[in-house]
């Protein structure tokens, strides 16, 4: 059920004004979206209690990992760990998202998908006509595409990723950024089905939550030809994983603006079934943060 959200717009109340909620945390922002359907309806018999104690294990390992650490802690569910090609039964399929304002797909102005150079693995620089590196802690995107009805690995699909940069800035169409085309990359999903990008975490910016947005299509040819989409979605970046990046130099808006969100009132991922983009996360800020999502289509 794609929805009809074209555009992200800030989150104002009934006096004008920008609604300023305090971020209390990924725990915090599961429980609300868990009670709104009641935990065992949405994850089909795994308890409440189990899944946020999952949740806040993940955010503590990442946390002292980030403090203590230069060497990746793997997170539970990373997509590196335990991707396989077969079939694992039905699993939850994505939820369909906007594409927002700035898809570059050619779908609002600018397309950047027949553009020679966007099939890569690196998204961090401009190609082409620019050679500029956007700036920012790293961050590997993985993202494993299965079947949703059977959970086998769809091998060979097309996956185009794009978000916007430290600034929250989008390429092709922010200020000055129109003959930029960084955070923007295609890749084909591997033999466990895996598509996987090396970017940098991006900003929060006013009106959102932090996010990576993504299309599947069935396979490389038919993102560069603008085929048909099969997947339009968007991955939500955990709140303990944005408070530590944004402590760090370069992403000092990004602390106002998580402070005045959270996942559960987000215009994207605030409803019931936003809890299936939650990134799995793993690293540290030394050494950068990689965020893993299945994408079952």
């Amino acid at each position: 059920m794609a929805r009809t959200k074209a555009t992200d717009p800030r989150w104002i109340d009934e006096n004008g004004e920008v609604i300023d909620e305090d971020h209390r945390g990924l725990v915090y922002d599961i429980r609300t979206l868990v009670d709104r359907r009641r935990a065992l309806g949405i994850f089909g018999g795994l308890g409440a209690t189990a899944l946020l104690a999952a949740c806040s294990s993940t955010g503590a390992t990442a946390t002292a990992s980030s403090t203590a650490s230069a060497s990746p802690t793997p997170a539970t569910g990373a997509a590196t760990a335990t991707a396989t090609a077969a079939a694992s039964g039905p699993i939850a399929e994505v939820p369909d998202e906007t594409g927002g304002p700035y898809p570059g797909d050619g779908s609002n102005g600018v397309n950047v998908l027949d553009d020679s150079g966007i099939v890569r693995s690196d998204i961090r620089s401009s190609f082409g006509s620019s050679s500029t590196v956007a700036a920012g802690i790293p961050m590997t995107i993985e993202l494993t595409v299965r079947n949703a009805s059977t959970g086998a690995a769809l091998v060979g699909a097309g996956v185009y990723v794009w978000h916007c940069n430290r600034d929250g800035e989008y390429s092709l169409y922010g200020n000055g950024l129109t003959n930029e085309n960084y955070l923007r990359g295609v890749q084909p999903t591997d033999a466990t089905g895996v598509a996987r990008f090396t970017s940098i975490y991006p900003a929060c910016y006013s009106g959102r939550w932090p996010h990576v947005h993504f299309e599947v299509y069935s396979d490389v040819a038919g993102a560069v030809a603008n085929g048909p989409i099969v997947k339009t979605s968007q991955i939500a970046l955990p709140a303990e994983i944005d408070s530590l990046v944004y402590a760090t130099a370069g992403y000092e808006q990004s602390v106002r603006n998580l402070a005045q969100t959270s996942l559960a009132r987000d215009m994207v991922f605030g409803d019931d079934q936003g809890i299936h983009q939650i990134a799995s996360m793993s690293g540290s800020v030394a050494s950068g943060f990689t965020a893993a999502l299945t994408v079952g289509v």
